[in-house]
């Protein structure tokens, strides 16, 4: 006997190990929506090594991914069909790059960090007094150390301020890269013209320390990935097409109006079009938020996104590829996405007034010294100084140290932060909307209270037997009885379980394909016991939003399902401002009016019907079970169902906003105490250096103190 812990496991059962071949980079990348433990990874793997043309399947869990090594160009259709044979709903993705990278940020990191040490040591030696030829010495090791290092290190930086200054315009790394040419350069000329001070060490400080907060700030944008890209993802890149009585499998953008398409039981519905065959199973609850499942017949519309649960079943397409409603719903999501990247962050603001103000000051320097004594070296030395500890480093610094420490405790806490200004936007926030189906929500079966406990043990063990959602519902109430022993288990992929008990004929599912009427039923011999389907609010969900209440929110209930469902959820959650009905572009467009009356919304949701709604919000959230496609228009994914970590995602963000303005504050204040002496001439570049390094340790240490 095996345990799983999740349906994917149970209808996969045993497979056997992974090969582990390997033979070069990954061809091809399926999204698996349904992975969600180390069986299931054990499951995909030992099924894809064991064919014959893969040589080496690879699953990414964080990402729900399976990177599959193979001939290039190869269809994965058969790779599909078989990973649904096991119980796995899989698509192919349309990039197999990875979005891991940082640019080499860690590695000019550890190379800054590693030359600024041996400089140091080289400088203690310098001002514990060595001098002339052994200065000389050292001055010289040290510029041969720091000038590769700190020309490679900061390039980053350097690319940055030329693009602002070609562009006529200033940021943060145009003060940056000054102070570091002209640490080096002056350091350079001191150790060619034999004199008594260099200053490799501070240029080498600056580049390590701002290096630093570059890499905590790219690793919270790693997990990042387009909500576009991923809602053309679930649009598959192949389809069947059948010409005459033969299937073909072809291109999807190949799909013309009028072609008939074969689809598998559930498979995705690829482009628009009408049902040619006689009946179907349709799930539109993706995209339309109606939690029950929806029979149509032979000329009924099908959309492009929709889930076919009975099958196989055939279609007439009317749009090509291009034209249908999920390419539609990408474009849309591409242009609220570039709207809402928009933002302009607390350290992006600050730079705007920061940056004029450094090189003033550090130019005002060089001018009265060079003045007031006529010693141009003393004075460019000044302005140095003075521009290297009125750098930027605490800011820059300031924002992704205290999201860093932030996305750390919510990840701990079951959160996955993905947008750089997630944090930021989140705490400005002042109302909520979920959607219903599936965030607050799920459709669940309940056995009849006089059924006996002879057929409730029936009805256990072929629930335990079926990896659907709703089959798997009634477990929760039939705790109380075992599972009786049956033999000859089948699920019927979007109709239900058949088996023997004690010889006869047991049926759990869609009572029309068990023959008896409409709805869901036990059938056991000729005994009918019916199932009343409903809609069960998920545990947490009262206490979350009473919660957001106390935190001052307003909470709305936004969805496609009936009027009548939608507000006996809201009645039994207490929410009083409820949506029904709409569409995903009507969904937009509700969210806009509320921003449009000054609200700053946190919009959450799972279905690709919510993705419009999650990339137009000022913010978002998605579950874990989300589709794929909402999960990445998402600013933050709960890594499973708890609601509960919506209040302390928003909670967190606050205080981490409230730490963001103190480290603004306490950079002002070391400016205030460190400008006026470096401009009085108090302060060498070193000291500037060691003063800026302070600086950043402070705010630093501020960091850790955020909390919810």
């Amino acid at each position: 006997m095996s345990v799983a812990s999740c349906p994917g496991c149970i209808a996969a059962g045993p497979i056997a190990e992974a090969s582990g071949r390997n033979a070069g980079l990954p061809t091809h990348e399926l999204i698996l929506p349904g992975v969600h433990c180390v069986a299931c990874i054990r499951s995909v793997e030992g099924l894809l090594n064991a064919r014959p043309d893969i040589a080496a399947a690879r699953v990414n869990l964080s990402r729900k991914r399976v990177a599959i090594t193979a001939e290039p160009g190869m269809d994965p259709a058969p790779w599909i069909a078989a990973l649904t044979g096991i119980g796995f709903e899989a698509h192919e993705a349309r990039d197999t790059a990875s979005s891991g990278k940082d640019d080499g940020l860690t590695l000019r990191l550890g190379i800054a960090g590693f030359a600024m040490m041996n400089v140091m040591l080289l400088s203690v030696a310098v001002w514990s007094g060595a001098t002339d030829a052994t200065r000389d010495f050292f001055h010289w090791i040290a510029a041969t150390i720091s000038l590769p290092a700190a020309i490679y290190c900061a390039q980053p930086f350097f690319r940055s301020a030329w693009s602002a200054l070609r562009g006529a315009r200033l940021n943060m790394d145009v003060p940056i890269a000054l102070a570091i040419l002209l640490a080096c350069g002056l350091s350079l000329y001191e150790t060619m013209s034999g004199g008594a001070h260099a200053y490799f060490d501070a240029a080498l400080s600056l580049t390590f320390f701002l290096l630093a907060g570059r890499v905590l700030e790219t690793r919270m944008r790693q997990a990042a990935r387009s909500a576009a890209a991923d809602l053309a993802a679930l649009e598959p890149m192949r389809v069947t097409r059948l010409a005459g009585e033969t299937r073909v499998s072809v291109p999807v953008d190949d799909v013309n109006a009028g072609d008939t398409l074969w689809l598998a039981a559930g498979a995705r519905v690829p482009v628009d079009g009408v049902l040619a065959s006689k009946a179907a199973q349709i799930d539109r609850s993706a995209l339309t938020g109606e939690s029950d499942e929806i029979a149509v017949t032979q000329g009924a519309p099908l959309t492009a996104g929709e889930i076919v649960l009975t099958g196989p079943v055939t279609m007439q397409t009317t749009v090509a590829a291009k034209g249908s409603t999920l390419r539609r719903l990408i474009q849309i999501a591409a242009q609220a996405e570039g709207a809402r990247s928009r933002y302009t962050s607390l350290a992006d603001r600050a730079a705007g007034v920061y940056a004029p103000l450094v090189h003033g000051l550090s130019f005002a320097a060089f001018v009265g010294w060079s003045v007031a004594t006529g010693d141009m070296y003393h004075a460019l030395t000044i302005a140095i100084a003075t521009l290297i500890i009125t750098c930027p480093c605490a800011l820059g610094l300031a924002v992704p140290a205290v999201a860093t420490v932030a996305t750390g405790r919510l990840f701990r806490m079951g959160l996955l932060v993905k947008s750089e200004t997630a944090l930021e936007r989140l705490a400005e926030v002042d109302t909520v909307v979920f959607d219903k189906t599936g965030t607050l929500s799920a459709a669940a079966l309940s056995p009849e209270i006089d059924m006996p406990d002879q057929a409730r043990s029936v009805l256990k063990a072929l629930a335990q037997s079926s990896a659907h959602p709703l089959s798997r519902s009634v477990l929760p109430l039939l705790s109380d009885v075992g599972a009786a022993d049956l033999d000859d288990i089948v699920e019927h992929r979007g109709n239900g379980v058949s088996a023997l008990w004690l010889g006869k004929p047991v049926r759990f599912g869609n009572a029309a394909w068990a023959g008896v009427g409409q709805g869901t039923v036990l059938l056991i011999g000729t005994a009918v016991y019916p199932l009343e389907r409903k809609e069960q609010v998920f545990a947490d969900a009262t206490d979350t939003i009473a919660r957001l209440r106390d935190m001052g929110l307003d909470v709305h209930i936004l969805t496609g399902d009936s009027a009548r469902n939608a507000a006996r959820v809201a009645a039994e959650l207490g929410v009083d401002r409820v949506h029904a009905e709409v569409d995903p572009e009507a969904k937009q467009d509700l969210i806009e009016a509320l921003q449009a009356d000054g609200r700053k919304v946190v919009m959450v949701g799972d279905g690709l019907n919510d993705t419009l709604a999650l990339t137009r919000a000022w913010a978002s959230i998605a579950p874990g079970t989300a589709l794929e496609a909402s999960q990445n228009a998402a600013d933050v994914v709960l890594l499973g169902q708890h609601l509960s970590g919506i209040p302390s995602a928003i909670g967190i963000a606050r205080s981490a906003r409230r730490r963001i303005l103190e480290n603004f504050g306490l950079a002002a204040c070391y400016n205030m105490v460190a400008i006026p002496l470096a401009l009085a001439g108090f302060a060498t570049p070193l000291m500037a250096a060691l003063a800026m390094s302070t600086s950043s340790i402070t705010v630093t240490l501020n960091a850790l103190r955020t909390k919810a």
